[in-house]
């Protein structure tokens, strides 16, 4: 094409996606199919290779588990477990503190964002009768949404990325090879930032107000997104290289959701599908055939290259370019291409220092995911804490994020990085 090769082709390509996707949030899934097509016109890629580079099981999990956490939503229980934490509070500040390591747990099942939808309302309540401002509260709750969503394959995309190239099962994020693996690092991660919104949340010391507690509609999301979550547990027995009973697991879990919500709610399914995130399901399906190409093409080498010309193959030194990288890249731009760019670059850093290359993939998918908590931009829930703030009259400025969104960043990635090289070096 124009007498360009592959290599120049294929990186001119990405280079324009990701510039898109660092100025605009919005039709992702478009732009980066906008790329595959130019690199299918060129010749570069094929159909065949599209179907080759999507990894359908991670597809299947994302999907499954976005329409079963949208069923867990409609239920109203993430509200009336809020209000049960509030109802056990003495002061506003615990109170708050308490819906924010809520909203973390919650995050590690449901979508980020969503983990903000449901929680905001709340924290915005408790701040009206107290006639205090609501940004600290808000910030928190959506950095705590986001610090979570790493620790388990079904929490957030990166983590279903890293799954995909390392045919990690559920129970892989738990303990692998013998060792204990990335959930307990975002877990140590979580006690450190934790502390920090203590210490913000400390001076809040008003007696708490009790308010309207909201039934549950049903229960019965809560049991089959716990269902859900078992089936993945055992589905190793019957996939143990992670290449179907996941996606399928998720998807049929979905599956009755529908069903249930069609049959016991009397309403259509069309309600929740409008709420379905097609976007981001197209997006992800795009990277991984983007990133395919750039491996196919030899850019995934000249990266490692760069990287081992930078650090000198030190594995030490690897892993501390990794972690404070990906935290200051993600704290601007999307995490999703990044990572899954990244990873084969990672796993290529391992083989060249001649050991394996756990400790490195670890560290990246730790960074790039907690790196987005530092500025208002850096994630999805972060812009939309920032809005919700905007609509009720509290504008919240860049600096204002970056004083929480910096020392809790900061006490998360140090905590994780430390476990990890003490376990995984």
């Amino acid at each position: 094409m124009f007498g360009i090769d592959a290599k120049t082709i294929t990186l001119i390509v990405f280079i324009l996606v990701y510039l898109y996707l660092i100025v605009s949030k919005h039709h992702r899934g478009i732009a980066i199919w906008i790329g595959g097509i130019v690199l299918l016109i060129s010749g570069i890629l094929s159909f065949s290779n599209i179907v080759h580079f999507i990894n359908w099981n991670v597809i299947g999990i994302f999907a499954g588990t976005l329409i079963v956490a949208e069923f867990f939503i409609y239920s109203e229980v993430p509200v009336l477990l809020a209000d049960f934490l509030i109802s056990r509070s003495k002061t506003v500040g615990g109170a708050l503190l308490w819906v924010c390591i809520m909203s973390s747990a919650l995050s590690i099942f449901v979508e980020n964002v969503a983990t903000v939808l449901i929680i905001a309302p709340i924290a915005l309540a408790l701040s009206k009768k107290l006639k205090v401002s609501p940004v600290p509260f808000l910030i928190g709750i959506a950095v705590s949404s986001n610090l979570q969503g790493t620790a388990t394959l079904i929490g957030d995309p990166p983590s279903m990325i890293l799954a995909a190239y390392e045919r990690m099962n559920f129970n892989d994020f738990f303990f692998y090879r013998g060792k204990p693996s990335i959930f307990f690092a975002v877990e140590l991660g979580a006690i450190a930032s934790f502390i920090v919104l203590y210490l913000f949340f400390r001076p809040y010391r008003q007696e708490i107000e009790l308010m309207q507690k909201v039934p549950a509609k049903s229960w019965f999301p809560t049991y089959l997104l716990a269902g859900m979550i078992v089936a993945l547990a055992l589905s190793p027995i019957v996939d143990p290289e992670f290449r179907f009973a996941g996606g399928a697991v998720c998807m049929l879990a979905a599956v009755i959701g529908f069903i249930w919500y069609a049959l016991s709610q009397k309403q259509g399914s069309f309600a929740i599908l409008k709420k379905f995130d097609l976007d981001t399901t197209f997006f992800l399906a795009g990277v991984f055939v983007v990133v395919g190409v750039l491996e196919q093409v030899g850019v995934i080498e000249d990266l490692k290259n760069i990287i081992v010309s930078f650090t000198g193959g030190n594995r030490f030194a690897n892993f501390l370019f990794l972690i404070i990288f990906s935290v200051l890249i993600s704290a601007f731009i999307d995490n999703v291409p990044y990572v899954t760019t990244m990873i084969p670059v990672a796993q290529r850093l391992g083989a060249e220092s001649g050991s394996d290359h756990y400790l490195l993939v670890f560290a990246l998918l730790i960074g790039a995911c907690l790196g987005g908590n530092i500025t208002p931009i850096g994630a999805s829930a972060n812009i939309v804490s920032v809005g919700i703030l905007r609509k009720n009259g509290y504008p919240t400025s860049f600096l204002t994020f970056l004083k929480i969104g910096l020392p809790f960043t900061i006490a998360a990635t140090c905590a994780a990085a430390v476990f990890l090289w003490l376990v995984w070096r």
